[in-house]
Protein backbone atom coordinates (compact mmCIF):
# COMPACT_ATOMS: atom_id res chain seq x y z
CA UNK A 1 0.00 0.00 0.00
CA UNK A 2 3.13 2.58 0.89
CA UNK A 3 4.46 1.30 -2.76
CA UNK A 4 1.40 2.31 -4.65
CA UNK A 5 1.06 5.36 -2.59
CA UNK A 6 4.53 6.32 -3.38
CA UNK A 7 4.42 5.87 -6.83
CA UNK A 8 0.82 7.69 -7.00
CA UNK A 9 2.26 10.22 -5.51
CA UNK A 10 5.49 10.45 -7.93
CA UNK A 11 3.52 10.32 -10.79
CA UNK A 12 1.28 13.60 -9.38
CA UNK A 13 4.10 15.77 -9.34
CA UNK A 14 5.73 14.37 -12.58
CA UNK A 15 2.33 15.60 -14.45
CA UNK A 16 2.38 18.50 -12.37
CA UNK A 17 6.33 19.18 -13.34
CA UNK A 18 5.57 18.26 -16.88
CA UNK A 19 2.15 21.11 -16.70
CA UNK A 20 3.84 23.86 -15.55
CA UNK A 21 6.88 22.94 -18.25
CA UNK A 22 4.18 23.38 -20.89
CA UNK A 23 2.24 26.42 -19.42
CA UNK A 24 5.72 28.01 -18.97
CA UNK A 25 6.69 27.19 -23.19
CA UNK A 26 2.98 28.63 -24.00
CA UNK A 27 3.44 31.32 -21.95
CA UNK A 28 7.23 32.50 -23.90
CA UNK A 29 5.38 31.21 -27.25
CA UNK A 30 2.28 34.20 -26.25
CA UNK A 31 4.92 36.88 -25.19
CA UNK A 32 6.93 36.64 -27.98
CA UNK A 33 3.96 36.85 -30.71
CA UNK A 34 2.16 39.64 -28.70
CA UNK A 35 4.62 42.16 -26.42
CA UNK A 36 7.17 44.20 -28.53
CA UNK A 37 10.68 43.38 -28.08
CA UNK A 38 10.15 40.26 -25.55
CA UNK A 39 11.13 37.71 -28.47
CA UNK A 40 14.63 39.88 -28.71
CA UNK A 41 17.83 39.04 -27.96
CA UNK A 42 18.63 42.20 -26.19
CA UNK A 43 15.83 41.33 -23.78
CA UNK A 44 16.60 37.98 -23.29
CA UNK A 45 19.51 39.20 -21.68
CA UNK A 46 17.82 41.85 -19.54
CA UNK A 47 15.19 38.59 -18.18
CA UNK A 48 17.95 36.21 -17.50
CA UNK A 49 19.41 38.96 -15.34
CA UNK A 50 16.02 39.41 -13.65
CA UNK A 51 15.62 36.22 -12.96
CA UNK A 52 18.90 35.55 -11.48
CA UNK A 53 18.09 36.65 -7.47
CA UNK A 54 14.94 34.26 -8.12
CA UNK A 55 16.57 31.62 -9.22
CA UNK A 56 19.78 31.95 -7.21
CA UNK A 57 17.41 31.64 -3.94
CA UNK A 58 14.88 29.71 -5.23
CA UNK A 59 17.48 26.29 -5.36
CA UNK A 60 18.32 25.79 -1.58
CA UNK A 61 14.94 27.73 -0.70
CA UNK A 62 13.29 24.48 -2.48
CA UNK A 63 15.10 22.11 -0.06
CA UNK A 64 14.24 24.00 2.86
CA UNK A 65 10.61 23.34 1.91
CA UNK A 66 10.68 20.32 1.39
CA UNK A 67 11.81 19.40 4.76
CA UNK A 68 8.25 20.90 5.70
CA UNK A 69 10.23 24.69 6.62
CA UNK A 70 10.57 28.13 5.23
CA UNK A 71 13.09 30.98 4.87
CA UNK A 72 11.66 34.27 4.22
CA UNK A 73 14.26 36.42 5.12
CA UNK A 74 16.43 35.51 2.07
CA UNK A 75 15.73 39.07 0.79
CA UNK A 76 16.81 40.80 3.81
CA UNK A 77 20.15 38.68 3.76
CA UNK A 78 20.48 39.64 -0.17
CA UNK A 79 19.96 43.39 1.31
CA UNK A 80 22.07 43.29 4.11
CA UNK A 81 24.73 41.80 1.74
CA UNK A 82 24.76 44.45 -0.60
CA UNK A 83 24.61 47.21 2.46
CA UNK A 84 27.79 45.56 3.55
CA UNK A 85 29.31 45.37 0.38
CA UNK A 86 28.66 48.93 -0.24
CA UNK A 87 30.22 49.87 3.24
CA UNK A 88 33.64 47.82 2.78
CA UNK A 89 34.28 49.32 -0.43
CA UNK A 90 33.17 52.96 0.95
CA UNK A 91 35.79 51.39 3.37
CA UNK A 92 38.67 51.20 0.61
CA UNK A 93 38.39 47.79 1.06
CA UNK A 94 39.35 45.24 -1.92
CA UNK A 95 36.63 43.68 -3.91
CA UNK A 96 37.96 40.48 -4.05
CA UNK A 97 37.88 40.76 0.19
CA UNK A 98 34.70 41.94 0.36
CA UNK A 99 33.36 39.13 -1.84
CA UNK A 100 34.01 36.35 0.30
CA UNK A 101 33.30 38.21 3.86
CA UNK A 102 29.71 39.35 1.67
CA UNK A 103 29.72 35.20 1.18
CA UNK A 104 30.66 34.54 5.00
CA UNK A 105 28.20 37.03 6.55
CA UNK A 106 24.84 35.21 4.06
CA UNK A 107 26.07 31.46 5.79
CA UNK A 108 26.21 33.62 9.17
CA UNK A 109 22.78 35.01 8.95
CA UNK A 110 21.31 31.44 7.56
CA UNK A 111 22.99 30.04 10.81
CA UNK A 112 21.30 32.12 12.86
CA UNK A 113 18.08 31.22 11.62
CA UNK A 114 19.23 27.07 11.37
CA UNK A 115 20.24 27.87 15.15
CA UNK A 116 16.23 29.46 16.17
CA UNK A 117 14.65 26.42 13.96
CA UNK A 118 16.66 23.74 15.07
CA UNK A 119 18.51 24.15 18.59
CA UNK A 120 15.53 26.12 20.27
CA UNK A 121 12.60 24.39 18.14
CA UNK A 122 11.13 27.73 17.16
CA UNK A 123 8.76 27.65 13.98
CA UNK A 124 10.51 28.76 11.07
CA UNK A 125 8.10 30.97 9.83
CA UNK A 126 7.81 33.17 12.91
CA UNK A 127 11.65 33.07 12.84
CA UNK A 128 12.59 34.48 9.31
CA UNK A 129 9.32 37.16 9.31
CA UNK A 130 11.38 37.93 12.76
CA UNK A 131 15.26 38.09 11.06
CA UNK A 132 13.13 39.42 7.71
CA UNK A 133 12.95 42.47 9.65
CA UNK A 134 15.93 42.36 11.80
CA UNK A 135 18.30 41.77 8.94
CA UNK A 136 16.84 44.28 6.42
CA UNK A 137 16.85 47.13 10.02
CA UNK A 138 20.85 46.20 10.32
CA UNK A 139 21.20 47.37 6.67
CA UNK A 140 19.70 50.13 7.13
CA UNK A 141 21.90 50.58 10.71
CA UNK A 142 24.55 49.55 7.94
CA UNK A 143 24.46 52.09 5.15
CA UNK A 144 21.44 54.46 5.85
CA UNK A 145 19.48 55.58 2.85
CA UNK A 146 22.48 56.30 0.98
CA UNK A 147 23.79 54.69 -2.05
CA UNK A 148 27.51 53.12 -3.07
CA UNK A 149 28.07 53.47 -6.64
CA UNK A 150 31.77 52.95 -8.46
CA UNK A 151 32.54 49.31 -8.42
CA UNK A 152 35.50 47.85 -10.36
CA UNK A 153 34.30 47.22 -14.11
CA UNK A 154 35.76 44.42 -14.35
CA UNK A 155 33.22 42.97 -12.24
CA UNK A 156 30.39 44.82 -13.57
CA UNK A 157 30.56 44.33 -17.09
CA UNK A 158 31.47 40.80 -15.98
CA UNK A 159 28.09 40.63 -14.45
CA UNK A 160 26.04 41.95 -17.23
CA UNK A 161 28.14 40.87 -20.48
CA UNK A 162 27.67 38.14 -22.40
CA UNK A 163 29.82 35.01 -23.80
CA UNK A 164 31.63 36.17 -26.24
CA UNK A 165 29.77 37.48 -29.24
CA UNK A 166 26.82 35.47 -28.02
CA UNK A 167 23.23 37.01 -26.36
CA UNK A 168 23.52 34.43 -23.61
CA UNK A 169 24.86 36.10 -20.50
CA UNK A 170 27.12 35.54 -18.44
CA UNK A 171 25.45 34.85 -14.87
CA UNK A 172 23.53 32.17 -16.91
CA UNK A 173 26.75 29.85 -15.79
CA UNK A 174 26.22 30.64 -12.17
CA UNK A 175 22.50 30.15 -12.93
CA UNK A 176 23.45 26.84 -14.86
CA UNK A 177 26.28 25.53 -12.54
CA UNK A 178 24.27 26.05 -9.38
CA UNK A 179 21.00 23.90 -10.93
CA UNK A 180 22.84 21.59 -11.81
CA UNK A 181 24.43 20.91 -8.30
CA UNK A 182 21.25 21.04 -6.02
CA UNK A 183 19.63 19.06 -8.69
CA UNK A 184 22.51 16.13 -8.21
CA UNK A 185 22.17 16.55 -4.64
CA UNK A 186 18.55 16.60 -4.03
CA UNK A 187 17.48 13.87 -6.25
CA UNK A 188 20.51 11.70 -6.72
CA UNK A 189 22.43 11.45 -3.06
CA UNK A 190 21.92 10.41 0.33
CA UNK A 191 21.28 13.95 1.28
CA UNK A 192 18.71 14.11 -1.39
CA UNK A 193 17.04 11.33 -0.35
CA UNK A 194 17.14 12.62 3.46
CA UNK A 195 15.42 15.90 2.79
CA UNK A 196 12.51 14.29 1.45
CA UNK A 197 12.49 11.37 4.07
CA UNK A 198 11.99 14.36 6.48
CA UNK A 199 9.78 16.15 4.90
CA UNK A 200 7.30 13.07 4.81
CA UNK A 201 7.61 12.60 8.68
CA UNK A 202 10.30 13.45 10.85
CA UNK A 203 9.68 11.18 13.45
CA UNK A 204 10.03 7.98 10.45
CA UNK A 205 13.97 9.57 9.34
CA UNK A 206 14.49 9.60 12.68
CA UNK A 207 13.89 6.12 13.07
CA UNK A 208 16.06 5.57 9.94
CA UNK A 209 19.13 7.49 11.57
CA UNK A 210 18.35 10.50 10.08
CA UNK A 211 19.55 13.55 11.89
CA UNK A 212 16.65 16.44 10.89
CA UNK A 213 17.92 18.98 12.94
CA UNK A 214 21.41 19.27 11.78
CA UNK A 215 20.48 18.55 8.10
CA UNK A 216 17.57 21.74 8.53
CA UNK A 217 20.71 23.92 10.06
CA UNK A 218 22.95 23.05 7.27
CA UNK A 219 19.74 24.10 4.59
CA UNK A 220 19.90 27.32 6.24
CA UNK A 221 23.10 27.73 6.20
CA UNK A 222 23.23 27.20 2.87
CA UNK A 223 19.91 29.33 2.45
CA UNK A 224 21.89 32.42 4.08
CA UNK A 225 25.13 31.72 1.66
CA UNK A 226 23.40 31.96 -1.48
CA UNK A 227 21.08 34.86 -0.78
CA UNK A 228 24.68 36.54 0.20
CA UNK A 229 25.56 35.54 -3.44
CA UNK A 230 22.46 37.06 -4.50
CA UNK A 231 23.30 39.97 -2.94
CA UNK A 232 26.86 40.14 -4.59
CA UNK A 233 25.57 39.94 -7.90
CA UNK A 234 22.36 42.53 -7.48
CA UNK A 235 25.15 45.05 -6.77
CA UNK A 236 27.03 44.34 -9.08
CA UNK A 237 24.74 44.28 -11.71
CA UNK A 238 23.11 48.12 -11.00
CA UNK A 239 26.71 48.86 -9.66
CA UNK A 240 24.68 50.35 -6.55
CA UNK A 241 24.99 48.59 -2.72
CA UNK A 242 22.05 49.93 -1.47
CA UNK A 243 20.12 48.61 2.15
CA UNK A 244 16.23 48.46 0.56
CA UNK A 245 18.08 46.03 -2.66
CA UNK A 246 15.53 43.21 -2.99
CA UNK A 247 12.76 44.14 -1.08
CA UNK A 248 9.77 41.50 -1.61
CA UNK A 249 12.09 39.85 -3.81
CA UNK A 250 11.04 36.62 -0.89
CA UNK A 251 7.63 36.11 -2.16
CA UNK A 252 8.50 35.41 -5.75
CA UNK A 253 10.63 33.27 -4.70
CA UNK A 254 8.24 31.76 -2.91
CA UNK A 255 5.94 32.02 -5.33
CA UNK A 256 8.14 30.53 -7.80
CA UNK A 257 9.04 26.94 -6.08
CA UNK A 258 4.99 26.68 -5.43
CA UNK A 259 4.28 26.80 -8.71
CA UNK A 260 7.33 24.01 -9.45
CA UNK A 261 5.01 21.79 -7.48
CA UNK A 262 7.19 21.66 -3.98
CA UNK A 263 4.22 21.38 -1.67
CA UNK A 264 4.49 23.56 1.67
CA UNK A 265 3.99 20.75 4.13
CA UNK A 266 6.92 18.85 2.66
CA UNK A 267 8.16 15.61 1.50
CA UNK A 268 7.25 16.82 -2.36
CA UNK A 269 8.91 18.40 -5.07
CA UNK A 270 11.32 18.43 -7.96
CA UNK A 271 13.99 20.87 -9.30
CA UNK A 272 13.03 20.80 -13.14
CA UNK A 273 9.45 22.61 -11.87
CA UNK A 274 10.96 24.95 -9.91
CA UNK A 275 13.15 25.93 -12.43
CA UNK A 276 10.10 25.97 -15.02
CA UNK A 277 8.02 27.83 -12.11
CA UNK A 278 11.12 30.66 -11.74
CA UNK A 279 11.17 31.15 -15.27
CA UNK A 280 7.26 31.41 -15.54
CA UNK A 281 7.13 33.89 -12.90
CA UNK A 282 9.83 36.21 -14.29
CA UNK A 283 8.39 35.99 -17.93
CA UNK A 284 5.20 36.66 -16.80
CA UNK A 285 6.40 39.97 -14.78
CA UNK A 286 9.24 40.91 -17.82
CA UNK A 287 6.29 40.68 -20.50
CA UNK A 288 4.25 42.70 -18.40
CA UNK A 289 6.93 45.59 -17.58
CA UNK A 290 7.03 45.50 -21.32
CA UNK A 291 3.52 46.34 -21.77
CA UNK A 292 3.86 49.29 -19.63
CA UNK A 293 2.23 47.86 -16.27
CA UNK A 294 3.09 49.23 -12.90
CA UNK A 295 4.88 47.33 -10.12
CA UNK A 296 2.33 47.39 -7.69
CA UNK A 297 -0.10 45.56 -10.75
CA UNK A 298 3.14 43.43 -10.84
CA UNK A 299 2.74 42.80 -6.98
CA UNK A 300 -0.70 41.46 -7.21
CA UNK A 301 0.44 39.16 -10.12
CA UNK A 302 3.01 37.20 -7.45
CA UNK A 303 0.33 37.74 -4.86
CA UNK A 304 -2.17 35.66 -7.17
CA UNK A 305 -0.08 33.11 -8.73
CA UNK A 306 1.66 32.27 -5.04
CA UNK A 307 -2.10 31.36 -3.96
CA UNK A 308 -2.96 29.51 -7.34
CA UNK A 309 0.13 27.47 -6.53
CA UNK A 310 -0.85 26.74 -2.94
CA UNK A 311 -4.75 26.16 -4.25
CA UNK A 312 -4.19 24.33 -7.39
CA UNK A 313 -2.49 21.07 -6.14
CA UNK A 314 -5.13 20.97 -2.98
CA UNK A 315 -8.21 21.62 -4.97
CA UNK A 316 -6.69 19.04 -7.38
CA UNK A 317 -6.26 16.40 -4.67
CA UNK A 318 -9.99 16.85 -3.52
CA UNK A 319 -11.19 16.40 -6.63
CA UNK A 320 -9.78 13.20 -7.41
CA UNK A 321 -10.46 11.98 -4.05
CA UNK A 322 -14.47 12.51 -4.54
CA UNK A 323 -14.16 10.92 -7.60
CA UNK A 324 -12.82 7.97 -5.93
CA UNK A 325 -15.85 8.08 -3.47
Amino acid sequence: MSAELTVTRTARLANWNVAIIAITVLVLIVAAATVDSFGTSRNFGFLVLDLLPIALVALPMTLVIVTGEIDLSVASTLGLSSAVMGYLWNANQPIETIIPLCLLLGAVLGAVNGFFVTVLGLPSLAVTIGTLALYRGLAFVVLGDSAVADFPALYTDWVTGTIGSTPIPNVLIVIVVLAVVFGVVLHATPIGRAVFAVGASEQAARFAGIRPGRLKFWLYVVSGLVAGLAGVLWTLRYSSARADNGAGLELAVVAAVLLGGVSIFGGKGALPGVIAGVVLLGSLQNALRLSDVSNEALNVVTGVLLIVSVLAPNLARTVLQRRRT
